[in-house]
């Protein structure tokens, strides 16, 4: 009876660790995804800026006739 307890328990505890990390992982992958759309946001406005400076430098090269 008593090894039964003991496994009983241990089983428990176990489990107990596995849903302890568990929580952990979901937490941390929620962060990583905020951090990932950030990031996804900010190339997003780079990508933005470089279209836009680049859009002068195209119809000068254009005027000089360089396609």
């Amino acid at each position: 009876m008593l090894w039964s307890m003991i496994a009983i328990a241990l089983g428990f505890a176990g489990i107990a660790v596995l849903g302890v990390l568990a929580v952990r992982v979901f937490v941390e992958v929620r962060r990583l995804a905020r951090q990932v759309g950030a990031t996804s946001e900010r190339i997003q406005r780079a990508a933005e800026d470089l279209e836009r400076a680049a859009v002068p430098l195209a119809s000068r090269m254009h005027e000089t006739g360089r396609d």
